[in-house]
């Protein structure tokens, strides 16, 4: 058995447990961004899956499991963020302003 990822480690800690299909589901959104820090990580997931979506049109049902996702892809992000709390402000802005940018191109 290999030896779990710093982030798959991190996401096991957490307490309560998410629902299973949510676990999947963030498993794997994560899965080739599992060797770094948990923050970055997180993160990086997060803003690809979001491009994803955003690309797809995530306008129907079948988009609410990976929304979801997402949404506990950067609220996990900033629970390990709070480990560094004076790096947290400026996290905040460069999430907030990448997330912003990946849907520019589709404002109408």
């Amino acid at each position: 058995m290999s030896t779990p990822t710093p982030l798959a480690a991190w996401l096991g800690s957490r307490t309560p447990p998410p629902p299973a299909a949510l676990t999947e589901r963030v498993t794997a959104m994560t899965a080739e961004y599992g060797g770094a820090a948990p923050v970055e990580s997180l993160l990086a997931s997060a803003e690809a899956a979001m491009a994803a979506l955003l690309h797809d049109g995530c306008l129907t049902r079948g988009s609410a499991l990976d929304l979801l996702a997402v949404d506990a892809l950067v609220t996990y992000a900033f629970e390990a963020a709070a480990d560094e709390p004076q790096l947290l402000d400026d996290r905040a802005r460069r999430v907030l302003a990448t997330i912003a940018a990946l849907a520019e191109p589709y404002r109408a």
